[in-house]
C-alpha cells in the first residue's frame, strides 16, 4: 500500500509505444545508448493500473501473463532477465470473460487477472443513487470551496432521475 502507483492507458497506446512503456527497453535499441526501465521496473513493490486491459493486443497479453506466472520479463532488445514484484490492477468496459471464450483475450490471462472482479453498474441501471450521488458532490465540492451546499429542487431531481445516463 506504500509502494508506487503507476497506470497505463491500453486503450491509448499502439502495441510498440505500450511494449516499451511496460518493459522498457536497453541500451542500444532503437539506436539509444542508455536504456530505459519501463513501467514495471519503475512501480516495483508497488501497484501498476492497466486501463482498458480489454484492448491490449494478443502479443502484449502474453507478455503481462509471463510477468503474472513467472515475475520476470525482457527489456525490449535485452537478453537478461528482470525480476519484479508488482501488484496489477485492471479495468475495462469490455467483457473480458465472453471476449475470452471469443478466442478475443487470452483465457488464460483473464483467470490470472480475474481475482477479484467488480462489477460496477452504470446509473441508467441504479436510479435510485442518483440523488444521493448528487447530494454527496455537491456537498464535497461546497467544502472545498467553503459554502454550503445548495439543496436539489423538484425539477432538478426529477430532471436527474429522467436523464438516460448513456
Amino acid at each position: 500500500a506504500s509502494g508506487k502507483f503507476l497506470a497505463l492507458n491500453c486503450a491509448s497506446l499502439p502495441d510498440n509505444v505500450a511494449e516499451t512503456e511496460l518493459f522498457g527497453y536497453a541500451a542500444g535499441a532503437f539506436g539509444q545508448v542508455e536504456g530505459k526501465a519501463g513501467l514495471l521496473e519503475q512501480v516495483q513493490g508497488g501497484t501498476l493500473f492497466l486501463d482498458e486491459v480489454g484492448d491490449m493486443s494478443s502479443q502484449l497479453q502474453a507478455k503481462l501473463l509471463r510477468v503474472l506466472q513467472d515475475g520476470s520479463f525482457r527489456r525490449v532488445g535485452d537478453t537478461n532477465e528482470v525480476k519484479v514484484d508488482v501488484r496489477i490492477v485492471c479495468t475495462t468496459q469490455k467483457d473480458l470473460g465472453q471476449m475470452a471464450q471469443d478466442g478475443e483475450f487470452r483465457e488464460d490471462l483473464y483467470y490470472r487477472l480475474n481475482v477479484l472482479s467488480l462489477v460496477v453498474p452504470p446509473l441508467r441501471e441504479r436510479k435510485s443513487d442518483i440523488i444521493a450521488l448528487a447530494e454527496r458532490f455537491l456537498k464535497q465540492h461546497s467544502l472545498k470551496l467553503g459554502c454550503r451546499a445548495p439543496q436539489l429542487n423538484t425539477s432538478c431531481v426529477d430532471y436527474l432521475q429522467s436523464y438516460p445516463w448513456p
